[in-house]
């Protein structure tokens, strides 16, 4: 799930000095001969008008160093428009902003990392549908595909606001190179490499599903890609929609092409064990190996940046690169991913004048230039992302070619999506054989 993922990247320190710098520089103008003016330029943020004195809470699962770069990304915005922003960050996000809805204590806005669990408050009357000034914002800033994430039954209830890119394989440069390897361009030129590599003697693949509660959820990327890229996107939409079941033949085809490489015992588990290995290798470090030469290649989104060891270079010709998981057929474009969503419990002018910010470019190029992060948003500056990857993640979830579809556990029920399919892909990898473990996620599916 997106708001597990997220919680994983951590800016490196030395971008945290360098906000700390700017933190500083942006501060308060006493002693620089500034008097009490404001030290943001206001005229960007005219059009949200002034509020002097207001508040919005605002609660989200984004906590610690990518909390600090959040509220950075608004400072200006409070400054100029006088509302100020009471944010709270919280790891039990998903229980107890049910619980305050209920209570009838919810915040003012909620910052949602799964499109499932927004459509649940808002189908029980809890969240408020978007204002026209924000809806309008969205029609100008996003594709109708992200829209659609943030409607429910017809109703447009919550914008878009960061995101991320599932699916990418990273891999040393230098291995490669040494080793005469070439990136593959197709699923089958990535199975004949993953056969030279384990050839050579090295595991091709290493791979760790342990995440705490949510234990498996690496897995059922790997399930999302291959759905999309051999399936196709329309039974994509329909398995997140239920209009085939969980254990439909298209499914468990694509169960068992993942299956070809993580229940192969040559081609993992690079740097651990065997195959069941990857149930007790935590996520965090589960890459490392590629570092070490232990194994060549592992799949894991964007946000992985955030988990090589320190030090390590992200670039073309550097230590670790990454490339899109390949489909059947070369350049093709299909890519999944996640993201955030910015919805309102109450109404009022303020909310909706820090609910338009959250919508516009102008937050997403200041969020963006601080690092660690990257959007769909069609008004976003690419070339403020703070690295190659981030910049080519942003390029690929702006054109018009590419076609995204969002985490498909996200989408799903909690019963299927943050339960049933996690626990599933781990007694699979455990030795479940594919039919019967699709067909028990099949029956957990909701009435």
């Amino acid at each position: 799930m997106a708001n597990i993922r997220s919680k994983k990247a951590v800016l490196p320190l030395a971008a945290l000095s360098v906000l700390a710098l700017t933190l500083s520089a942006c501060g308060g103008s006493e002693g620089d001969g500034g008097g009490e003016e404001p030290a943001a330029n206001c005229s960007a943020y005219e059009e949200y008008g002034t509020f002097e004195g207001e508040e919005v809470s605002v609660y989200s699962t984004i906590t610690d160093s990518e909390q600090d770069l959040l509220e950075n990304s608004w400072a200006d915005f409070e400054e100029c428009t006088g509302i100020e922003v009471a944010y709270e960050g919280s790891n039990e996000f998903e229980t107890q902003v049910l619980v305050r809805a209920q209570a009838g204590n919810p915040p003012d806005v909620a910052i949602f990392p799964q499109p499932g669990l927004l459509a649940a408050q808002a189908r029980e009357g809890y969240i408020k549908p978007a204002p026209p000034e924000v809806e309008a914002l969205v029609d100008e800033n996003w594709s109708e595909d992200w829209k659609s994430y943030g409607t429910v039954d017809g109703t447009f209830y919550a914008a878009p606001m960061l995101a991320s890119v599932k699916g990418y394989v990273w891999y040393s440069p230098t291995t490669f190179e040494e080793n005469g390897w070439e990136v593959p361009a197709t699923w089958d030129e990535m199975m004949e490499l993953s056969q030279t590599i384990a050839d050579s003697g090295i595991k091709p693949w290493c791979a760790g599903f342990e995440s705490g509660e949510a234990t498996g959820w690496p897995g059922t990327d790997w399930i999302e890609d291959v759905v999309l890229r051999q399936a196709g996107p329309e039974v994509y939409d329909q398995w997140v929609a239920h209009e085939i079941p969980f254990n439909d033949p298209q499914i468990t085809e694509a169960w068992n092409t993942v299956g070809d490489i993580l229940k192969n015992e040559e081609f993992v588990n690079g740097g651990f064990g065997d195959v069941r290995s990857i149930i007790s290798t935590n996520v965090d470090v589960a890459g490392d190996p590629v570092v070490e030469g232990e194994c060549a290649m592992y799949h894991q989104a964007t946000f992985q940046a955030a988990n090589w060891p320190e030090g390590t270079d992200i670039s073309e010709n550097g230590d670790i690169w990454a490339f899109i998981t390949p489909g059947e057929e070369a350049g093709s474009s299909a890519i999944t991913g996640g993201g955030e969503f910015v919805a309102a419990y109450n109404e009022g002018e303020p909310i909706t004048a820090f609910l338009s910010y959250m919508a516009s470019a102008e937050f997403a190029n200041n969020r963006v230039e601080q690092g660690g992060a990257i959007s769909a948003n069609q008004g976003l500056d690419a070339s403020l992302a703070s690295s190659d990857l981030d910049r080519q993640s942003i390029e690929l979830l702006q054109s018009e070619e590419t076609v995204f579809r969002f985490d498909a556990s996200d989408l799903m029920p909690g019963a299927v999506g943050a339960n049933s399919f996690w626990s599933g892909i781990v007694e699979w990898i455990n030795g479940t054989p594919t039919e019967e473990v699709v067909d028990t996620i099949e029956s957990s599916w909701p009435e």
